[in-house]
């Protein structure tokens, strides 16, 4: 397993966080919630984090509503957050 799959201890899960504004640590996973104006927004988003996760082989669990979007992430290889997860949550915040 590279490093970058490996799991992540708690501690630095949380420490980690702390550098991506609003992703908490749910058990075994990360999650942000995502509000937007209508479902066109909504709709776009989802196909934009669609496109990042094909790119990098590592796809989040998203619930998505009319004008809201939850993403989840955890490598289920791992047994948890790893880089690539914390990674992932980056690159969804600069949509």
């Amino acid at each position: 397993m590279s490093e970058s799959a490996a799991r992540l201890s708690d501690d630095v899960v949380d420490q980690k966080l702390k550098s991506i504004s609003g992703w908490q640590r749910q058990g075994s996973e990360i999650s942000k919630a995502f509000n937007f104006k209508n479902y066109y927004e909504t709709m776009a988003f989802v196909n934009a984090i669609a496109f990042l996760a094909h790119k990098s082989d590592h796809h989040p669990d998203l619930e998505v509503g009319y004008n809201k979007c939850r993403v989840r992430f955890s490598t289920h290889s791992a047994g948890g957050i790893t880089e690539k997860d914390l990674a992932s949550a980056a690159q969804i915040d600069k949509l």
